[in-house]
């Protein structure tokens, strides 16, 4: 693999020209490119060209760049979080016929929630997650979810970080962090109002393998009210139906 003059590999640097794309920045100049890359303007250029002449990503006519087809296809044959979307779906669409609002799939990447899918109404809540974002564990209810059940040393080291707060009502200290956490583990579910938006809240529960292994988290979000409550038992039985088509495909 070629490497530069400081040792880098060509693939590490363009990695991080891909990395300089996000949910809510999917088109950037190359200049910003370059300055979220920490390249010179010239070497990012360099790399974006050859990225979009595989079809990694592609340039439009005023000089913008955004991920390309090849690369949203490539990462559409991931084949563990496709079967698991595969297995979720039925459930999702029977879930979010019954709350009306949204309904979506989650997994951990890291200390990262990403979500793989969400269907929602015209008229639903308003809700931060999208396909293919992420956010902070400790913020959202399927985030807290996969925390709770996650392996102990990412739970520590998302507590020894520092707690971005979003809205009042997010859990910024890492002792009720850790109460949370042990709550969601005796109840078998997280129910947040208004962590993320103080009008909406969201509840989630966790999917398990054949093994009895947390994959995923499912959750609704909905306005955030008294009723929303009632939406634990219809969720925990679509996380076991999902549970079941993991089992048997």
């Amino acid at each position: 693999m070629a490497r530069t003059a400081t040792g880098e590999s060509s693939l590490a640097r363009a990695v991080r020209v891909l990395d300089a794309f996000t949910a809510d920045e999917p088109v950037l100049r190359v200049s910003e490119i370059a300055r979220r890359a920490g390249l010179h303007v010239a070497t990012a250029s360099r790399i974006v060209g050859q990225l979009a002449d595989h079809g990694m990503l592609a340039r439009g006519e005023d000089g913008s760049v955004r991920v390309g087809m090849r690369l949203w296809e490539l990462a559409s044959r991931a084949a563990p979080t496709r079967s698991l979307r595969d297995a979720a779906l039925p459930f999702l669409e029977d879930l979010h016929a019954v709350v009306g609002h949204h309904a979506q799939l989650a997994i951990r990447d890291g200390e990262e929630v990403i979500f793989l899918e969400r269907l929602s109404s015209r008229d639903a809540v308003v809700n931060f997650s999208r396909i293919a974002g992420r956010l902070p564990l400790h913020i959202s209810s399927s985030g807290v979810v996969l925390l709770a059940y996650g392996p102990r040393e990412v739970q520590e080291r998302a507590l020894a970080r520092p707690l971005e707060g979003r809205t009042a009502a997010t859990v910024t200290s890492p002792a009720r962090l850790r109460t949370l956490l042990a709550q969601v583990r005796s109840q078998g579910y997280a129910l947040l109002p208004g962590h993320v938006h103080e009008d909406a809240t969201g509840i989630a529960v966790p999917v398990r393998d054949g093994l009895g292994n947390v994959v995923a988290a499912l959750s609704v979000i909905l306005p955030n009210d008294d009723r929303a409550a009632s939406a634990v038992p219809v969720l925990l039985a679509a996380a076991r139906g999902v549970g079941r088509a993991l089992r048997d495909p």
